[in-house]
């Protein structure tokens, strides 16, 4: 259930974007027809749009009503092929047995009901047909290990959000998507690809990297603000307003405070320091799998 702070707008424009990497690695695993794409979770349509111009008809689902407004609003008309609709996972009634090529999630497998979700897939996904979910953790800053430091603490500490993150979704994100494990009677050649970032620079983590960005610690800011575990804090801390909003500042606030304590390069910038520019990479990980 999406809080009532929850902004679709703010999440399109602060999540970060799945690269070409990620696509490629998906097109290239996929064997067979392309005629129809179901993208379960879709959100604002990121992955719906991406993946379109190499299937016939593309159908994005998401439960959130909100969500399905935001993706209808942010698809241009050039993608004529997606329609978008509200639906769970879960039920898939909707769906011709043995009519989807690919099914994909991106940033909501994590979520879903797996006793209910396998048996909807194993219908609905045709034989030889395609698995691929994407998942991605938190966001490292490569070059600013103390800064990275400070974030993992307000993410997880005790005292901090920690215990604001809906479990186990976020548990599972965290470990890459591994505690989903496909049906071995209904699923074969399951192939995981994953990263784990390093502080040690671009490029300094293991696996196989899939997701990086520059971003403006403006733009991080927002990014941590669209976080569930931050909106769940909000609801228990709702005195505790931001300084943007007018108020004495709240937990996100009291973050970018202390990493720039610990950051020289950024407490140099002064009050500009909302416009410096860093690298970062985030842990992710895709599931792929074929269906019998």
């Amino acid at each position: 259930m999406l809080k009532a702070t929850f902004s679709a707008a703010s999440y399109a424009t602060f999540r970060p974007s799945y690269t070409p990497k990620i696509f490629s690695t998906i097109l290239s695993y996929h064997q067979g027809p392309k005629s129809l794409l179901l993208d379960l979770g879709c959100g604002h349509g990121p992955m719906t749009r991406e993946l379109s111009p190499s299937f016939t008809s593309v159908l994005g689902t998401d439960p959130s009503a909100v969500m399905v407004a935001q993706a209808r609003s942010s698809t241009p008309p050039k993608f004529s092929n997606i329609t978008y609709k509200q639906m769970t996972a879960e039920d898939l009634s909707g769906i011709e047995d043995g009519a989807v090529d690919m099914v994909v999630a991106g940033q909501a497998a994590h979520w879903f009901d797996y006793s209910k979700v396998w048996p909807e897939l194993k219908k609905k996904v045709r034989t030889g047909g395609t698995l691929a979910f994407v998942g991605y953790k938190d966001n490292i800053f490569v070059d600013y290990p103390e800064a990275t430091k400070v974030l993992d603490h307000y993410f997880y500490g005790s005292d901090t959000l920690g215990p604001f993150w809906e479990q186990p979704g976020r548990n599972i994100l965290r470990n890459k998507l591994r505690a989903i494990v496909p049906p071995p009677e209904d699923w074969e050649d399951v192939q995981r690809v994953e990263y784990e970032p390093g502080t040690k620079g671009r490029g300094s983590g293991e696996g196989t990297l899939l997701m990086h960005k520059k971003l403006k610690l403006g733009e991080m800011e927002g990014y941590a603000r669209t976080s569930s575990s931050y909106h769940n804090w909000m609801a228990a801390h709702n005195e505790q307003k931001a300084k943007k909003d007018g108020g004495p500042g709240d937990i996100i606030d009291e973050m970018f405070e202390k990493m720039l304590e610990v950051e020289p390069e950024w407490k140099a910038q002064g009050e500009r320091w909302r416009d410096f520019e860093v690298y970062t990479e985030w842990g992710s990980a895709i599931l792929l799998a074929r269906k019998k």
